[in-house]
């Protein structure tokens, strides 16, 4: 009878731990549906990542433009900013 008992007592732990593999939080399928979450995400960052240097290369190109166009506009033309005073000073 004991030795019954054992074999009940390990086919019972086996049943629950294939049970845990197969149905449990880390079960094949569940594991599975992660990684494939986890492979869209990646690739979702990826392309957010790629969009956000495309904006930040848009944003400095116009930011060094509009200096560009400022420091022309002052030097060529003589112009000012509002609110802003004019100093010349000249070299003899």
């Amino acid at each position: 009878m004991g030795g019954r008992s054992v074999a009940v007592a390990l086919t019972t732990l086996l049943l629950l731990l294939q049970a845990q593999i197969w149905f449990g939080r880390g079960s094949v399928s569940n594991v599975s549906r992660l990684r494939s979450a986890l492979s869209s995400q990646l690739e979702r960052n990826s392309k957010a990542e790629l969009q956000n240097q495309q904006l930040m290369a848009e944003v400095s190109d116009l930011r060094d433009g509009l200096e560009s166009i400022e420091e022309r506009s002052r030097m060529e033309l003589g112009m000012i900013k509002p609110d802003e005073i004019f100093v010349q000073v000249s070299h003899d």
